[in-house]
């Protein structure tokens, strides 16, 4: 009955570290520019899938990783290169991420599960975890971050009338050049680390 056992301040402490990495607030003009261009996505599906990611990274993410040989900085530069395309989409309004003949279940996992959702800032913050706070102490943080992006993508269209289409015209411009820069640095950072080990 270990596992039934928690700490609720480390719980806390990895839902709050989890959460500023995840960045909830940030990824609504992003969804909400999604869902605009005409792609529904299923709350609890993108929730499901995110828990999905995230429990099976935080146990076997690493060897898998290793098992194709593929390094966190090498995963890292692929998802910023996802996210460079996304930011180009919301700042110039050209629709790049085709789904009309695309699986629902895949539209929903890429880009808004992987890389927005579960990407590699916060598969490598899963791992830096591991060293902090026991399994389930992760896992319950995990689990209270998954409502949160449940509760926030089934609301987007309360988030939509709030805002009104100018509201929401400047925010998916300005969140498109702070995703851009995020995924320049990202990428940046990450290329780096491959060029130095070459």
């Amino acid at each position: 009955m270990e596992f039934l056992t928690f700490n609720f301040k480390d719980v806390l402490s990895a839902f709050f570290v989890l959460f500023a990495v995840i960045d909830v607030p940030g990824l609504m003009p992003i969804i909400i520019n999604y869902k605009r261009q005409g792609n529904p996505i299923n709350a609890t599906k993108a929730s499901l899938y995110s828990l999905a990611a995230f429990v099976t990274f935080l146990f076997v993410g690493e060897a898998l990783l290793n098992l194709f040989n593929v390094d966190i900085a090498s995963f890292a530069v692929a998802g910023s290169l996802v996210i460079f395309a996304l930011a180009f989409e919301m700042i110039f309004g050209i629709k790049i991420f085709k789904t009309d003949d695309t699986p629902k279940s895949s539209s929903v996992f890429v880009p808004i599960v992987f890389p927005l959702i579960a990407g590699a800032g916060s598969f490598t913050t899963l791992l830096s975890l591991r060293a902090l706070y026991s399994t389930q102490d992760i896992l319950l943080s995990l689990i209270a971050n998954v409502i949160v992006i449940f509760l926030a993508i089934r609301l987007v269209s309360f988030f939509e009338k709030v805002l009104g289409d100018g509201g929401i015209y400047v925010l998916q411009r300005v969140f498109g050049i702070i995703l851009l820069a995020i995924s320049v640095r990202m990428f940046m950072e990450n290329i780096t680390q491959m060029l130095d080990k070459l």
